[in-house]
């Protein structure tokens, strides 16, 4: 039986593999309820650093939730709250996942998969790829966290003219709003998401962990150091990560941060 999602693990960095090739990786609901543990797994094995989250293929990162579903899952206030409530728990443990993330984009990332990707902390695409919010093509008002995160990025008056018109945009203008943070030419796109991933996966993870922590709570409204942060910071102060870091230095060479 056919895994529509699953986890590949390489040293530090794992992938989470969208698996649904032939609907161009639609979600359904059983992804949305299966997504959390995948996530969760991923989050406490101590030696991943860095995920990645693509398409199996190149022909789509995600072409949103799985429409031909709705008339069974979303066709009434209580079914649409079951299956938003399960979407949208899996799409926040994302936003919120404790380790640096990268979404590969190949193709497509429309609707649900646009929002998988904006709950990332990167995105990186192939030149042919398309983006867009559909939600007003089929009448749905589309969720405010999604909508917030969408307009952190694009700003409130690019938000809206993607969410009233419905419309896709392509490479060029997702990069040049911020939705993408590289954008290269076919699998170079694949060879660019994986190097970044070296990169970030040879860095501190006490360090880069703690600063996506910052950097979420300021997001977030925080004004100050609360005491659970402070004490965030301070402990790296003490952390086998620093003591490397400093010793390398000191001996000018590069750190081995375990």
């Amino acid at each position: 039986m056919q895994n529509d999602l699953y986890l590949e693990k390489d040293g530090a960095i794992a992938t989470l593999v969208i698996n649904r090739a032939d609907q161009r990786n639609a979600f359904s609901l059983d992804m949305f309820k299966q997504l959390p543990s995948l996530l969760t797994e991923a989050a406490e094995d101590s030696s991943i650093k860095v995920l990645i989250l693509r398409g199996v293929d190149n022909r789509a990162f995600s072409a949103g939730a799985d429409i031909k579903e709705f008339m069974d899952n979303r066709l009434s206030q209580q079914k649409a709250k079951n299956y938003n409530d399960h979407a949208l728990a899996a799409i926040e443990q994302l936003y919120r996942f404790p380790k640096p993330t990268i979404a590969l984009i190949r193709k497509l990332a429309i609707g649900g998969g646009l929002e998988l990707a904006m709950s990332c902390d990167f995105r990186i695409a192939s030149t042919d790829s398309k983006f867009g919010i559909t939600a007003a093509r089929l009448g749905i008002i589309y969720n405010l966290r999604s909508t917030k995160r969408l307009l952190n990025v694009i700003g409130p008056v690019k938000t809206k003219e993607l969410l009233y018109t419905g419309k896709l945009i392509k490479a060029e203008e997702a990069e040049e709003l911020g939705i993408v943070q590289q954008l290269h030419e076919g699998d170079a796109a694949n060879e660019a998401a994986w190097s970044f991933a070296q990169e970030l996966a040879a860095v501190s993870s006490t360090a880069m962990h703690g600063n996506k922590k910052v950097i979420q709570a300021i997001i977030d409204g925080a004004q100050s150091e609360d005491e659970q942060m402070a004490s965030l910071i301070l402990d790296s102060f003490e952390s086998d990560d620093y003591k490397e870091g400093i010793q390398a230095f000191l001996e000018k060479r590069q750190p081995n941060f375990t």
